[in-house]
């Protein structure tokens, strides 16, 4: 198991972080290695993407639910992936948005990741160090788009 968390200040209103939160092209555009990311419902996602840890790289599959919606304060998502022979990952994060003066908003996130098969035998400080590079990647790209102005 592995347990990430972080913080990220986005210079943006926080109806517009939450807003960029639950737009599918936007989290695209943020995932290191996303190929897609489509809405299927309400509250959830389908995408791939192609993911490196350690020296396994490999094409994951997978699905993304929201829950525990409370707009615009914060949400939990919840995922699993499948990576052909390297394995498969799941888990999830809650993300609160609080508000950081009339232009700002704090982002906080806490996180767990779980893998298995080929990449459960990577050892816990390998995917550790690559899931929290995976998710600072993904959140500075988020905190840098959606503070641009428009």
């Amino acid at each position: 198991m592995v347990d990430m968390s972080g913080e990220y200040r986005i210079a943006a209103s926080r109806e517009r972080v939450w807003e960029a939160l639950n737009d599918p092209e936007l989290l695209g555009q943020c995932l290191p290695g996303c190929e897609s990311v489509e809405r299927i419902g309400d509250d959830s996602f389908t995408g791939r993407a192609v993911i490196a840890i350690g020296p396994v790289k490999a094409k994951f599959s997978g699905k993304i639910t929201l829950s525990d919606l409370d707009p615009p304060n914060s949400y939990r998502l919840t995922g699993e992936g499948a990576g052909g022979a390297a394995g498969f990952g799941k888990g999830g994060a809650s993300v609160t948005l609080a508000e950081d003066g009339a232009d700002g908003t704090i982002l906080t996130y806490v996180a767990e990741a779980q893998v298995g098969g080929k990449l459960a035998q990577l050892g816990a400080r390998l995917i550790q160090s690559s899931a929290k590079k995976i998710a600072d990647g993904f959140f500075a790209s988020f905190a840098a788009k959606v503070s641009q102005p428009g």
